[in-house]
């Protein structure tokens, strides 16, 4: 059973490089495999400005959201899991319980808000309403709870102040819960759709989900368009290739305690 489920995530991959790498107009999958490859698609794709700019709002709007929402992740993480004040309890829970708002509901005042603040068309109105990240508060929090008491112990013994315990004692313990939130966190902003195509109402502020999108309306050639997500599927695996041990440590390790 997870052979055939590997297969059938698998081809969905093979079938978008096929015709990627086919001829314009041959035919081609489902009906049969095509009779030559050709790298002028991916060639013409890579050559266009728009995708260019395309590609590089997406890196911005994915990178500068992993290190900001990590960052400030395991600080919030950080302090409902080991410091005591009134109402921490309450706090976190209400913060976990905007999981279950869906996006499309805020998405009006949202808007209204950032337009407001000239933010439309700009990277901070793009990137700043999607940091507030309450799923990866939560998972830190759980991680750092998790950590041996005697750790934190020997660092109040030592003289280490908070900032020193979570830059030499917090952050390297995590990394591997970081890791794996770095992966899901670029995968949801470098896919992410309904924000970006509200908020990027011109061709150089769009991300490259919503740039393919167009092309699709434009009546682009079909050879093109798999081109295009064939490339855009590139960086995904490539941070996935380079963070997957990580992710495996976290997986083995998740069990732990002391």
């Amino acid at each position: 059973m997870l052979v055939l489920a590997s297969v059938l995530t698998v081809v969905p991959f093979v079938a978008v490089f096929v015709l990627a790498l086919s001829p314009d107009g041959a035919q081609t999958i489902p009906d049969q495999l095509p009779d030559e490859v050709t790298l002028d698609n991916l060639s013409a794709v890579l050559s266009a400005s728009s995708f260019l700019r395309w590609t590089l709002n997406s890196f911005v709007y994915s990178i500068v959201s992993v290190v900001v929402i990590l960052l400030t992740a395991a600080m919030a993480g950080y302090a409902f899991a080991r410091k005591r004040f009134p109402g921490s309890n309450a706090l976190m829970w209400s913060f976990l319980a905007t999981l279950m708002v869906p996006i499309q509901a805020t998405l009006i005042p949202m808007f209204v808000l950032v337009s407001r603040l000239d933010g439309v068309n700009t990277f901070w109105g793009l990137i700043v309403p999607t940091l507030a990240n309450s799923q990866a508060v939560f998972l830190m929090r759980q991680f750092i709870k998790g950590l041996p008491d005697d750790l934190f112990d020997a660092a109040k013994i030592d003289g280490a102040g908070e900032w020193t315990v979570f830059w030499r004692l917090v952050l390297p313990l995590t990394k591997p819960v970081l890791a794996t939130l770095g992966i899901f966190v670029f995968l949801w902003h470098w896919n992410d759709f309904l924000w970006p195509l509200v908020i990027a109402q011109t061709d150089e502020m769009r991300t490259l989900t919503v740039g393919l999108s167009t092309l699709n309306a434009e009546s682009v050639a079909r050879a093109r368009i798999m081109a295009s997500a064939a490339i855009s599927v590139i960086p995904c695996l490539v941070i996935f290739g380079v963070l997957q041990r990580y992710l495996v440590n976290s997986i083995a390790t998740s069990g732990l305690k002391g």
